[in-house]
Order: C-alpha cells, then structure tokens, then sequence
C-alpha cells in the first residue's frame, strides 16, 4: 500500500484513491465537496495542546515529531482501522499546513509505514 501527502488545497487526483484529512481543525475557505475527502480522521490528529505548541515552528518540528509520535503509540485501533478502511487502495493524507516539510502529515504516514511492516510482518 503507498501512502501519499498532499496539501489539503491541491487539486485531487486520480492516483488519490482514498483521501483522508488528518487535521482536527477543517481547512479554512475549503468547501467539504470541494475537499474531495474520503474520510475524516480527527482523532488521529495531533491534540490540540500539541498544535498549539508547535505552531508550526520549524524549529520545534523534532521534538513535536517526537511527541506526536508518542500521542500515535496510543492510538493503535484507529491506525488499524485507517488502514483497514483504505482495504487495498493507495491512501492520500491531506492536510493544511503551508509547510511541506515540517508537518504532521510526515509523521503519521512514517507511522502508518511502521504499522504497515509490522502487520506484513506478522501476517
């Protein structure tokens, strides 16, 4: 399975096959249609503390990687159950913050790879 990024303000795409917001907030001036979301998965979003310490300071992004790694180790179900979702299509984090390179998007599909080897592993 290929996880992809995308910013929640790109236009979709074919190779988008199942689409998941991964941010607790909506995007601000995205319209739900326009969106083309699949699902919606808040609580797999970083808490709104962490957000809110981060506030995508470039600076903070190990350490926020690192503790938003730490909120994920506890929410295993949800991760089985985005994947479980996905069943066999390709899955597309969206997400909304400007920073392509210091964002939580990163972070969870690092984890869903982890996740991913570790059932193949097992499987």
């Amino acid at each position: 399975m290929q996880i992809h990024i995308k910013r929640a303000y790109e236009t979709s795409a074919p190779t988008d096959e199942f689409r998941v917001l991964i941010d607790r907030l909506w995007p601000r001036g995205l319209s739900k249609q326009g969106a083309s979301i699949d699902i919606w998965v808040r609580h797999l979003a970083p808490s709104d503390k962490l957000r809110k310490w981060f506030g995508h300071d470039d600076g903070r992004f190990e350490e926020f990687a690192r503790r938003y790694r730490q909120e994920l180790e506890t929410a295993t179900a949800g991760i089985d159950e985005l994947i479980a979702a996905a069943g066999t299509r390709s899955i597309t984090l969206v997400y909304a913050a400007k920073n392509t390179d210091c964002n939580n998007a990163i972070v969870l599909r690092e984890c869903l790879n982890v996740r991913l080897r570790a059932i193949g592993e097992t499987a």
